[in-house]
């Protein structure tokens, strides 16, 4: 607690139930619970990679080894784990992928910063020496880097290959890495200055069990997993006139409750003819655009349904939102909040068919406005097909952030390893105790090839022994092969990753630490001890059992 002597007595300014922690506890304490957070996810990296099992207090079941997925889905109650959460999640919007590596490496960072705090360094001059060496390993990736030409498909490929290896999608990664190379052709376009865009929010992804993921497609347009709202509709439009709708085809209920007296029957059947014919107005409001099929987001009542049908619309209801939205895209619609104002202006164009088997319809626009096309991915259960979607979501990001950038470089850690041997030489060229801070930088970014060999079983010293051999004659892409042990060239034998996600992790991490480290008191309004120990501080003390006893509980993950 802030205190102050007056008159012989401390003075307490903060409440009965504040605590606080500070200096080398506060460190020591920030420090254990981000590492904890590395060390959860590490066990993930590589193609020899391990699962994680994740059950939610409603006992929802999620299988991963997605980084950033087991991140968010575990009960982290640490202010400060959350916050290299929060790296997991950058990489994750960002790059699309290396989320594991990102918080390995800030993990890393903070273990090796430990050792410098302990050898009286200050935390100003280790995070000045962090910032050095994150700016200068960006500077050594762009130098190592090979420029890609986005119509290289076979590089491009294996890209897509490299992010689907050890994730659920890696039995078919060479079916999937085609189509996704397709897909994002097929939302690229080319600007006038000649940069390449890719705009993924053409691109939709659904999926369906029952099938092998090798029996995954890529299509034209949308593909709608809904039936028609009434046997008696049609199942296929050529040359469909389209409405897309987000509100509902049904009488609005009154805002308070009402009721009715009637006389005798003939009165409640007026009531209820007046309702139909409602409900038959609305439908002709549709019909008088010159719709012929209808998408809605929200309810179509059962006699509005019978009158659609009557009328040969095409109608579906409860559309998710996402759908309507690539709807629009798909057929140059727009969506309809209001039937009085709708027109034909608003209606989009294309083709609408129904595969019966799979239980699904296909949508293509048609017409200069039109763009969009849909991955149909296939598993055999739940899980497995969620774990596919993860790993080709990211794939897709990668691909096209290699499209968007232009560079790639070899992976296996090659990159880590030469970086790090750049910063090595680099720091010997910076004064003051910023030097070590440098080192420990480079160190920390050898974590990566060091758990790339844990996890497949094989010596990690004699790994990087290996490794930095090869390096120092010259080999830039140097990397580790999982399956083999052997150190050899992972940009020629199809081991790719993208530049960009390389940079991106480095900065996270970088950042991450650096906030960490310059954290030197923590002030809790509240009780933060969740050791269960029933030791509390009292104020103007640390917590009971600190450093661990603040905010130690990690949902067990610890």
């Amino acid at each position: 607690m802030s205190q102050r002597q007056m008159q012989g007595q401390p003075m307490i300014i903060l409440g009965e139930d504040s605590q606080r922690m500070k200096d080398k506890s506060a460190q020591e304490h920030n420090i254990s619970a981000a590492r904890a957070v590395a060390e959860s996810v590490r066990s993930t990296l590589g193609p020899k990679g391990m699962d994680k099992m994740l059950v939610s207090s409603m006992g929802d079941v999620t299988v991963t080894n997605d980084g950033v997925t087991i991140l968010q889905e575990m009960d982290i109650d640490n202010p400060t784990a959350s916050m290299i959460v929060e790296v997991a999640e950058t990489q994750e919007d960002e790059a699309g992928d290396g989320t594991t590596s990102a918080v390995a490496i800030a993990g890393e960072l903070l273990k090796n910063a430990e050792d410098l705090l302990d050898q009286d360094i200050h935390p100003t001059a280790i995070i000045k020496g962090f910032n050095l060496a994150a700016t200068e390993a960006k500077a050594a990736i762009e130098d190592i880097s090979t420029e890609v030409d986005p119509d290289d498909e076979e590089l491009l490929q294996k890209v897509a290959e490299t992010s689907m290896t050890g994730k659920g999608a890696e039995l078919n990664k060479e079916l999937l890495a085609q189509i996704i190379v397709d897909a994002v052709n097929a939302v690229t376009v080319e600007t006038e200055d000649g940069e390449h865009v890719v705009d993924l929010e053409y691109l939709n992804i659904e999926t369906q069990t029952g099938s092998a993921a090798g029996e995954s497609e890529l299509l034209e347009g949308a593909v709608i997993d809904k039936d028609p709202v009434h046997e008696e509709m049609p199942t296929a439009v050529d040359d469909a006139d389209v409405m897309l709708m987000d509100t509902a085809i049904e009488l609005e209920e009154t805002e308070v409750d009402a009721q009715l007296s009637v006389d005798d029957p003939s009165q409640l059947q007026n009531f209820l003819d007046k309702e139909e014919q409602q409900l038959k107005d609305l439908v002709e409001k549709v019909e008088a655009t010159g719709a012929d099929v209808l998408f809605c987001q929200k309810n179509i009542d059962d006699m509005a349904q019978h009158y659609l049908a009557q009328k040969g619309i095409l109608a579906v209801k409860r559309a998710k939102k996402s759908d309507i939205e690539f709807l629009k895209e798909v057929l140059g619609a727009n969506v309809v909040s209001d039937l009085d104002s709708a027109s034909e202006d608003d209606l989009g164009h294309g083709s609408v068919s129904r595969d019966e088997a799979e239980g699904l319809f296909y949508v293509e626009g048609s017409g200069d406005e039109a763009h969009g096309v849909t991955l149909l991915l296939r598993g055999s259960t739940d899980h497995v097909v969620d774990e596919l979607e993860r790993g080709v979501q990211d794939a897709l990001d990668v691909v096209a952030a290699t499209v968007t950038q232009g560079q790639v470089l070899g992976g296996g850690g090659a990159p880590e390893v030469e970086v790090a041997a750049r910063l090595r030489d680099y720091a010997d060229g910076v004064e003051g105790r910023e030097q070590l801070a440098v080192e420990a930088f480079a160190d920390a970014l050898e974590i990566i090839p060091r758990t790339l060999a844990n996890n497949a079983g094989l010596d990690s010293i004699d790994t990087l022994v290996d490794l930095r051999a090869a390096h120092e004659d010259g080999e830039v892409s140097a990397g580790l092969n999982v399956f083999t042990g052997d150190v050899e060239d992972t940009l020629e034998t199809g081991v790719v990753e993208p530049s960009h996600a390389k940079r991106q992790a480095i900065s996270s991490a970088a950042e991450a630490a650096n906030l960490v480290l310059k954290i030197d008191d923590i002030i809790a309004a509240g009780d933060l001890s969740t050791s269960g120990d029933g030791e509390e501080g009292g104020p103007g003390g640390a917590p009971g059992g600190a450093p661990g006893g603040m905010g130690g509980g990690m949902g067990g993950m610890m």
